[in-house]
């Protein structure tokens, strides 16, 4: 990107605040293969959030689907087909999605195991090599990318834009 602004523009933000904050900055020593390996880590966790939002998905859908079936079985005993509403109420409705769990267990277990155990891997990690902090490999992206000095490219909130802090992560 190019750091050439039009003259006419006013500058966005002082020089002093034309940096990210000490959040995003990278620290003494780390390397930039340390930066990218750590940026390719925190992909992989935003891929499993997705993934568990998938299962989360997957799990409101099969309980509205279970409800709406539960709907319609009433509604074919209403409609004298008590047999068959009869069969599908004890074969179908409740039943467990996979062996003897439904969907909350399956989040339950999800949860509780291998997202767990990322989500302390990836925090583990940041902590050994980059002093805990999260979103280097992004920073330095916006840092290569945004038109310094110019309006709406700001490397962060100013002091006095009612949104102070590192803002959401």
């Amino acid at each position: 990107m190019s750091s050439t602004r039009d003259p006419s523009d006013p500058p966005s933000e002082p020089a002093e605040h034309d940096h990210p904050d000490a959040a995003h900055q990278v620290p003494k020593g780390v390397s930039a293969a340390t930066v990218e390996a750590l940026g390719k880590l925190s992909e992989a966790l935003e891929l499993t959030e997705d993934a568990r939002g998938s299962l989360y998905n997957f799990h409101r859908k099969t309980g509205a689907s279970d409800l709406a079936l539960g709907e319609a079985v009433e509604m074919l005993r209403a409609a004298g087909h008590v047999t068959i509403a009869d069969r599908i109420e004890r074969e179908l409705v409740g039943r467990n999605v996979i062996e003897h769990r439904w969907t909350f267990q399956i989040i339950e277990d999800y949860d509780d195991g291998y997202y767990a155990e990322f989500r302390a891997q990836e925090s583990k990690a940041r902590q050994e090599l980059a002093e805990g902090k999260r979103h280097l490999f992004e920073a330095r992206m916006k840092e290569d990318r945004r038109t310094h000095g110019q309006r709406h490219h700001e490397a962060r909130p100013s002091p006095d834009s009612g949104r102070g802090g590192p803002g959401p992560s």
